[in-house]
């Protein structure tokens, strides 16, 4: 056999067990793939059958190690593990392989290894005393799997090979060793079981996501390989990925099934996917772009946008876009913050258009000085600039009249038309007064930019109708001034953290890309969102509804912190972005950890102190993996002098991300949207702090307010515990956060 056509892929889970062994072997891993690929039958890979096997060979890799290889069809091998030499023969009844009757993918299972090291072995027997004086012996621990049969956990997914060791396991760390060797879909079954979830309820929320949706035939391993049940790689480079250890390094190459579907779908207009912190949304968003570029022409246009909402973030879209498929893969992709896109848009329109923009906190001051000047007290600035954004700027009123007629749902407190009158001369005023001093805001840009696309996309479809009317032939007469023909911008869409987009992005971005297959493609989860912009996609001209999707399964919080996350949230319902309500249903982790630990203080100083030698107890965890959240700006800055004071070194996280490159991370919790870190800190979660006590005031002045002030500070909360990969610890000071009223509960401060 020749090796022209020869197929070589790596399982996953495989690549784990390759990380963990010494580097010489990897790197012989490389050239072993590398020589099976040019010609398995070289008499150097030594491949032979293993006895009692069908499928099941092996191959050496260097002197001390062999690879064990599914033959899938005569050119066509799977690597399910690597092992050294003394393993591979020693228990050959023990390997077993299949193709999973639920999911159509291969499953490859070493029952000595996970007997070895799950299940603990019966302790050495001693010399029996007398019967009279045998001690009563302990009862047997109830199996933690008893209440379910074994047919049920094989219609859920388990592998069948793992029901006997299933059966056998009465601890929560042998279930967490079980997770460790399972093929993905059992040890997600299984935690989901364990963790309280109803048998229906995992069946819907963790089996039928990624069940196969064509009859499964067992005994064809070619077809199950090619499922998306079957995670593997394939490519010299891609393995090469999956070995280096790094995460980024796994996503680029291992996708979930659930993920890997959503990637490649053909969708008929527009589509979304949601999900918990995680999930791995934006790794979905990075591979669809991937994969619509790769179904583009030859060009060298940008046909593609991806977007998020602010500049940090976009950076971190484009450097890991360039990780994942290079500079040909960003040749074809624009890649800008939403706003940076408004802004460019309108400046390409209006170049003498030189306002300097302003952010909302400055925009509320200009609320306040005018106020002040009108000697208006009767007003809330806070509560103007939102109405004139969210209403006025928002559904793009140009008139009393219109105003007058502005729908003004979940804006909370009513207003009378005598009140909107004033309202809309104020607003009036309020942009003479803008305009005057020579500034903008950010939402004006936003539906200033919105204003003139949906104007071009107008004269785009004016051109349409007539070919269409002229039987096809263009009309030089309506081309594009200057001199070229109009076109949409872009072809196809891709947002990320899509929650935090305002109204009038979202105009802008339906009017550059013609409504067709594929065209827009959104990620994001309201459970984070962190700003007021709360929209229905349906009335900004995106129809989603029944092209809605959701990613469940956490990859980088442990099960106990996404508890303790969960926990804040509390009983609040959050919208899908569409008129409907999102709900985490079946949001669950398959990794273990510590329990987040609590810490009460007496006062802003001694919460600072406790801090700093906390940080000082976790010795050689690199500082750039610690991280501090605080509500506001100065506590972040008094943060940072503590630490100094204890030698150690604080980055404070600016708009454009970390100001250093070591150093332990430090900012307001709005900072921390899209970052992770291994120990993560939440400080000054005190009432009054977490939430304002200004949010507080308003609970019987303005209850709708309220509600999604209080609802947007649980959010905020919510983001930043979830930013912890091993560890989070909270501290506060006097009043905890009514938001920690469960957390207390089930939880009690550690001792100061």
């Amino acid at each position: 056999m020749t090796g022209k056509n020869v197929t070589l892929r790596l399982l996953d889970k495989a690549d784990r067990e390759i990380l963990k062994l010494p580097r010489p072997v990897k790197g012989a891993i490389y050239d072993f793939q590398h020589k099976f690929k040019t010609n398995p039958d070289s008499a150097g890979l030594r491949l032979k059958q293993l006895q009692g096997h069908d499928k099941l060979y092996s191959a050496r890799v260097n002197d001390e190690y062999r690879a064990l290889l599914l033959r899938l069809a005569d050119d066509n091998w799977l690597i399910v593990s690597v092992k050294h030499r003394k393993d591979v023969y020693a228990h050959l009844d023990r390997l077993t392989y299949s193709v999973n009757r639920v999911t159509g993918g291969i499953e490859y299972v070493d029952l000595q290894v996970v007997q070895e090291e799950v299940l603990s072995p019966a302790p050495p027997r001693s010399t029996a005393p007398a019967e009279s004086a045998r001690p009563a012996e302990p009862a047997a621990p109830e199996p933690l799997f008893a209440n379910w049969s074994e047919q049920q956990l094989t219609d859920l997914g388990v592998a069948p090979s793992l029901i006997p060791v299933v059966a056998a396991l009465t601890t929560e760390d042998q279930l967490l060793g079980l997770v460790e060797y399972a093929p993905q879909l059992s040890g997600e079954v299984l935690l989901a079981l364990y963790d309280g979830k109803e048998y229906d309820d995992v069946l819907e929320q963790v089996t039928a996501p990624v069940a196969a949706p064509e009859p499964v035939d067992p005994e064809d391993f070619r077809a199950a390989v090619e499922r998306p049940a079957t995670i593997v790689t394939t490519t010299d480079d891609a393995l090469r990925e999956a070995l280096e250890g790094e995460d980024f390094g796994r996503w680029k190459v291992f996708l979930h099934p659930t993920q890997a579907k959503l990637v490649t779908r053909d969708y008929s207009g527009p589509a979304r996917v949601g999900g918990g912190p995680g999930t791995g949304k934006t790794i979905v968003a990075l591979h669809r772009v991937k994969h619509l570029v790769e179904q583009l022409p030859a060009g060298r246009n940008k046909p593609i946008l991806l977007t998020t909402y602010n500049k940090n973030l976009a950076a971190d879209l484009r450097s890991r876009l360039l990780a994942l498929g290079g500079e040909a893969l960003l040749s074809r992709v624009e890649i800008s913050h939403v706003d940076q896109l408004a802004l460019r848009t309108v400046r390409e329109a209006e170049p003498g258009n030189r306002k300097r923009i302003v952010d909302e906190a400055q925009a509320v001051r200009e609320w306040r000085s005018l106020l002040d000047e009108l000697g208006e007290d009767g007003w809330d600035a806070e509560f103007l600039h939102d109405e004139w954004t969210q209403v006025i700027l928002g559904q793009a009123v140009t008139s009393r009249t219109d105003y007058f007629r502005a729908r003004r749902a979940g804006r909370g407190r009513t207003v009378s038309r005598a009140e909107r009158a004033e309202i809309w001369q104020l607003a009036e005023r309020f942009t003479q007064r803008l305009d005057r001093l020579g500034i903008q805001t950010w939402d004006q840009v936003a539906e200033r930019a919105a204003q003139l696309e949906a104007e071009r996309a107008r004269r785009i479809q004016a051109i349409d109708r007539q070919r269409e009317e002229a039987g096809g032939f263009d009309n030089v007469h309506v081309a594009d001034g200057s001199g070229g023909w109009l076109r949409y911008r872009y072809r196809h869409i891709v947002v990320d953290e899509a929650q935090d987009l305002r109204p009038a992005h979202w105009k802008m971005l339906r009017a550059m890309t013609a409504p067709d297959r594929n065209d827009l493609f959104l990620v994001g989860d309201t459970h984070q969102r962190i700003y007021k912009n709360q929209v229905t996609l349906g009335s900004l001209g995106i129809n989603i509804r029944g092209r809605s999707s959701k990613l469940s399964l956490s990859y980088r919080t442990t099960r106990q912190i996404l508890r303790s996350a969960l926990n804040v949230l509390g009983d609040e319902t959050y919208d899908d972005l569409d008129g409907s309500t999102e709900t985490l249903a079946g949001y669950r982790s398959v990794l273990s950890g510590a329990v987040p630990d609590l810490h009460r203080l007496s006062d802003w100083q001694d919460e600072r102190e406790a801090i700093a030698v906390l940080i000082e107890s976790w010795g050689q965890v690199p500082h750039e993996q610690i991280a501090i959240a605080v509500p506001t700006n100065q506590m972040a800055s008094e943060v940072a002098y503590a630490l100094a004071q204890h030698g150690i070194r604080a980055l404070e996280i600016g708009p454009d991300g970390p100001r250093g490159d070591s150093g332990v991370h430090i900012g307001t919790m709005f900072r921390f949207k899209g970052l992770e870190y291994q120990r993560m800190i939440i400080a000054g979660v005190t009432d009054g702090l977490m939430p304002r006590a200004s949010v507080q005031q308003r609970r019987t002045t303005d209850p709708a307010r309220y509600r999604l002030e209080m609802q947007r500070a649980r959010s905020l909360l919510f983001v930043a515990a979830t930013r912890a990969r091993d560890s989070l610890d909270v501290f506060w000071h006097g009043e905890p956060s009514p938001f920690l009223k469960e957390l207390i509960k089930v939880r009690p401060p550690v001792a100061a």
